[in-house]
């Protein structure tokens, strides 16, 4: 590969980077043709964008970035970028494909590495706390429920002691004196 074609490659990954919040490193290595044409259909579904890059030019791309040293090692093998804008989507679809064939320990796709929220994460060890992180509109969706909830148990409340109230006031208007 000339040095342009690898310098236009290199700046196409970085406009990829920068148009997506989140990203992950993984190893998809040895999936046959119908298992890469499912997983990609899976991150059309979920709106992850999937492609395989090198890692040298993957790392060229991240260079200067506010990405941790550590997610430079990873960068050996076959690897491919999963983008998205939610944090744990990838996380949550690699999980699913690893649950599908508990018995096989070297199910792919595999987690390297990810960058969620502003933090590097490196390893297949972090993919259950990556499936547990919440995107920002999951934690403001949390939070509006919890300012609702009070507010909602006096209204309930209130309306139902009225009810009780104008029951009460109803017998005793009926009773005969």
């Amino acid at each position: 590969m000339k040095k342009e074609d690898k310098n236009a490659v290199i700046g196409q990954i970085k406009e990829e980077l920068q148009n997506y919040a989140h990203f992950y490193v993984v190893n998809i290595e040895g999936l046959d043709a119908a298992k890469t044409s499912q997983l990609r259909r899976d991150c059309f579904k979920q709106e992850i964008k999937l492609f395989v890059v090198k890692n040298t030019l993957l790392h060229k791309a991240l260079e200067g970035s506010e990405v941790d040293e550590s997610l430079f090692a990873t960068l050996k093998g076959n690897t491919a970028l999963m983008l998205c804008n939610t944090g744990n989507a990838p996380a949550k679809l690699i999980k699913s494909y690893r649950e599908k064939d508990k018995k096989n320990p070297d199910v792919k796709p595999a987690l390297k590495a990810a960058f969620v929220e502003s933090t590097t994460y490196a390893g297949a060890d972090q993919l259950d706390f990556l499936c547990a992180v919440k995107s920002k509109n999951e934690l403001i969706a949390d939070l509006v429920a919890l300012l609702q909830s009070p507010a909602k148990n006096v209204i309930s409340a209130l309306q139902s002691g009225g009810t009780t109230i104008h029951g009460v006031l109803k017998t005793l208007g009926d009773r005969a004196e």
